[in-house]
């Protein structure tokens, strides 16, 4: 069986999880599949303008002090965005390419770092296309293709698939019907899979 890693490049949490999930499923022996989408929807329809951490004070602190235990153990530098959360509409759109095209886990651990260790503005294109280039792609071209209409209904459609299958936070690991909310449920859904 597989895991879905389903993760939105403003989430913390889904910053150590982008840099430990294929490791950690190769070392059990499970397929993954890199599931990018929107948080911001789904948000929305709890009623919420900004993300949880922001609107709870105390949850914000409690949060980056939590990231910053887990980076440290994990050995990644997490220096906090100059603003938060950052929109991650167009790196989910390159990032939804990059799913059926072989480079979209590595794009998206280095939007990862863009965001979170290196405070750069990863809803700028030039930000992106530094990492698509970076990696060997033609930016423009790929830029292109993401911004066209039926791409942008490809990434609606994941983040409804999203919705569908109950994810309200990210990141999610989908094992069939089970899901696993959280950076700290990883282990527990490769050993679902594994049933």
């Amino acid at each position: 069986m597989q895991v879905e890693f389903w993760y939105e490049f403003a989430s913390t949490y889904s910053y150590p999880a982008a840099m430990r999930v294929e490791r950690a499923a190769a070392e059990a022996g499970v397929d993954l599949v890199w599931r990018p989408f929107l948080l911001g929807p789904i948000f929305g329809a709890q009623g919420w303008n900004d993300s949880p951490f922001n609107i709870y004070p105390a949850k914000g602190k409690y949060m980056w002090r939590d990231m910053a235990r887990l980076c440290a153990d994990a050995g990644l530098t997490l220096k906090e965005p100059v603003r938060f959360p950052q929109n991650g509409l167009k790196a989910a759109r390159l990032a939804l390419l990059g799913q059926h095209e072989g480079w979209g886990p590595e794009f998206s651990r280095r939007v990862y770092l863009a965001n979170f260790a290196e405070q750069k503005d990863i809803s700028d294109e030039a930000v992106l296309s530094g990492i698509l280039s970076a990696l060997g792609l033609d930016a423009a071209a790929l830029t292109a293709r993401a911004n066209e209409p039926a791409h942008k209904e490809r990434l609606k459609a994941q983040t409804e698939a999203a919705i569908a299958k109950g994810i309200f936070g990210a990141p999610s690991f989908v094992v069939g019907d089970e899901l696993f909310w959280g950076n700290d449920r990883l282990e527990a859904a490769l050993q679902w899979a594994k049933r």
